[in-house]
């Protein structure tokens, strides 16, 4: 059933080797590579090999319990353990989300429903604040728009994770489900009757952005040399010394003059290319950012909710994957990771079922 691991387990059993030399730490971003590939593996290489033990363990268990029917208790243990551990290492074989380790920025916007609706926006921020800090990660917020009642009209918050992260509990892997709109029910401070409001929130998660490593093909490159002109000392203006680079796929033009030698121009020539090329993949990967963004919630309308607070129930409710439980107030607190589990484990099921 698990064949396939088997290259998993001589990619680790290679990417060990190659951390264990000390010269691939010359490359601090290569050496970065390499060891969150080797993290990746890590938990499902382990996962592997006690499925596998366990099942020797089982073989050895049967014979015995051949001859002795004491052991046929350890062998009912042994297959509850191996049915448990495939169950695990099927769900580790989900191709994962390359962001799931990223930080996020999320946003809170208010929408149906006037003040009651800002107001909600500040219990939905107060929620993320407390699950944060439950779990570890470090929260700022960005910017704020208040309203007149002590809610807000717009919020963004940086979320963060310290330390080491295990895969699939990055920032990114467990808010991404909380990107749509979040609808609440209940009785408004703002109103005198008594009588039970509908209003909506939208939520925005997007991963942080990062700096992006540029990788400049020597073959992309088109380099003319051409004499400097201008005031300058003995080179200006005699020799071939200007350089003007020209990456061919993107048609980015960076040249310098300034300098004495042609070596020297292309040097500073090639650190402007690279700053500019940076700038454009940055600007690419803000621009990916801002689709998914916007993918999540087209309007902040109570008819496009992914989930319903409804306070006089005490009943939270995630209409994606059918999950309803009745502890709302904990959740609002900050208990949120039951929620967020029951939205994992269904995307994981898709996933396991497309594959």
């Amino acid at each position: 059933m698990f064949e396939a691991v088997e290259e998993l387990v001589a990619e680790h059993a290679d990417l060990e080797k190659k951390l264990a030399d000390p010269s691939v730490h010359a490359d601090q971003a290569g050496a970065r590579r390499l060891n969150k590939r080797y993290a990746e593996l890590t938990p499902i290489v382990t996962t592997y090999r006690s499925w596998k033990q366990t099942g020797d363990d089982i073989g050895a268990a049967r014979e015995l319990a051949a001859d002795d029917p004491d052991f046929a208790a350890e062998v009912k243990d042994l297959e509850q353990q191996r049915e448990e551990l495939t169950e695990k290492l099927r769900l580790l074989l989900v191709p994962r989300d390359p962001s799931d380790d990223k930080d996020v920025i999320l946003e809170i916007k208010a929408g149906a429903g006037g003040d009651e609706s800002a107001l909600f926006a500040g219990d939905l921020l107060r929620m993320y604040l407390r699950y944060a800090e439950r779990v570890g990660w470090k929260t700022e917020i960005i910017d704020a728009t208040e309203s007149e009642l002590g809610g807000y009209k717009d919020v963004q918050v940086a979320v963060k994770a310290r330390g080491q992260i295990e895969p699939g509990q990055g920032v990114w892997a467990r808010l991404k489900y909380e990107g749509g709109v979040h609808r609440v029910q209940r009785v408004p401070a703002t109103e005198s009757q008594g009588r039970i409001h509908t209003s909506a929130a939208g939520v925005l998660v997007t991963p942080e952005a990062e700096e992006v490593d540029v990788e400049i093909n020597a073959n992309d490159l088109r380099i003319d040399v051409y004499r400097s002109s201008g005031p300058g000392g003995q080179s200006v203006n005699t020799t071939d010394s200007a350089v003007r680079i020209t990456h061919l796929p993107t048609g980015v033009v960076a040249s310098c003059q300034n300098e004495k030698s042609q070596l020297q121009n292309k040097e500073q020539a090639m650190r402007i290319l690279r700053s500019r090329l940076l700038a454009m993949a940055q600007e690419e990967a803000e621009k990916e950012a801002a689709d998914a963004r916007r993918s999540q919630v087209r309007t902040v309308d109570r008819s496009e909710k992914i989930r319903t607070y409804n306070f006089p129930e005490n009943r939270i409710s995630d209409h994606r994957v059918g999950f309803k439980a009745y502890n709302l107030d904990q959740v609002l607190d900050g208990d949120l990771a039951a929620v967020i589990q029951a939205c994992v484990d269904a995307d994981a099921a898709a996933k396991l079922a497309a594959a």
